[in-house]
């Protein structure tokens, strides 16, 4: 996957991730951040269980799932919900 894909996959799976856990829309830069590392965290998970995504839905879906893991440690962690940027 190219780096523009890449980007693409974790704007959606930053977004997605988001919206699942109630933190809303984080803006443009830190979705694309939150999907990033929600994809490779999810891709590291998912590899461990024999998945490997072969579609940009695939991708798409190991992103968010990964974002959203990212996202709840995160909550945990700081003790209260990230919200989002007015």
């Amino acid at each position: 996957m190219n780096w523009l894909a890449f980007i693409i996959v974790g704007l959606i799976g930053g977004w997605l991730a988001g919206i699942i856990t109630r933190a809303g829309g984080l803006g443009c830069l830190m979705d694309i951040v939150v999907g990033v590392i929600g994809a490779v965290l999810g891709s590291y998970l998912f590899s461990l269980v024999g998945y490997e995504p072969d579609s940009f839905l695939g991708w798409v879906g190991t992103a968010t799932v990964g974002a959203v893991l990212f996202l709840l440690v995160l909550n945990a962690i700081a003790g209260r919900p990230v919200k989002q940027r007015r």
